[in-house]
């Protein structure tokens, strides 16, 4: 086929520099000798015996049975898409992706509706839970973290329960702990690893404050630096209170303490 098709545009090319017309036709290409030669010409379409069949009647089509088939049509992507932009305030490019399926538009509706947070729960399911079916090369219909599970998960980030770093975590015991229970509440699922695990933030500024005041006191060249403008000195105090709480305070409220501190 590329052979010929190659050989067909040389020669058209040639016949058209020599100032001749391409006449249309049915060519035969000989894979011998790498030529195509004409086997008839078509001037037009009438060439084919396209013709009205005279015992055709007339096809009229009702409205009503139009509009009942258009009511028991699924929802397509494109308006699926166009839905999660107005209703969810999704980006154009999170929609798209999100509506490639049925069953990953139903999961994240699912998710997005049981937490409040659509673009969270999106970025949930874009990225760790699309990586994960992936790699197991399994649909989102076999996920083992249902949506509701998610949406729960996804709601302990907002409320600062957990960080972003330890839903990580708390995702992946969720993902390889085996089937969750269809009758299980799924608050009490994602609870149950976060204390199991101990990755519940720390929300106690006294603690903080006092561990903070500990990291400053140990590390007063960092200080003087940062009096000094540089940033990258403010930057290894938050690393070293990350360090000191294991992970557990809330990186927002580490970086509002200590500068206050050395602010003040």
């Amino acid at each position: 086929m590329q052979q010929a098709i190659d050989y067909e545009i040389r020669w058209q090319i040639e016949e058209l520099e020599e100032g001749r017309a391409i006449q249309q036709a049915t060519v035969l290409f000989d894979p011998d000798t790498g030529q195509t030669r004409a086997m008839r010409t078509k001037e037009d379409a009438a060439d084919y015996r396209y013709f009205p069949d005279p015992d055709l009647p007339p096809l009229v089509v009702e409205p009503q049975w139009v509009e009942q088939v258009r009511s028991q049509m699924p929802e397509l992507p494109r308006a699926m898409a166009a839905r999660f932009v107005a209703d969810y305030g999704l980006p154009e490019y999170d929609a798209t992706t999100l509506t490639q399926s049925p069953s990953m538009a139903a999961y994240f509706e699912a998710a997005a509706r049981g937490c409040g947070q659509p673009k969270l729960a999106s970025n949930w399911v874009m990225g760790e839970v699309s990586r994960r079916l992936n790699a197991q090369e399994i649909g989102i219909e076999s996920a083992p973290v249902p949506a509701p599970v998610l949406a729960a998960l996804v709601t302990r980030i907002q409320d600062g329960t957990v960080s972003n770093n330890a839903a990580r975590q708390v995702f992946d015991a969720l993902w390889t702990g085996g089937e969750i229970p269809a009758a299980s509440q799924p608050l009490a699922v994602v609870d149950a690893v976060i204390e199991a695990k101990g990755l519940k933030q720390m929300n106690d500024s006294g603690e903080l404050d006092a561990i903070l005041d500990g990291i400053l006191a140990a590390n007063p060249d960092n200080v003087a630096q940062f009096k000094a403008g540089k940033d990258k000195a403010f930057n290894a105090l938050v690393g070293q209170a990350m360090k000191a709480t294991k992970g557990k305070a809330n990186p927002q409220q580490v970086n509002e303490l200590l500068r206050r501190k050395l602010q003040g």
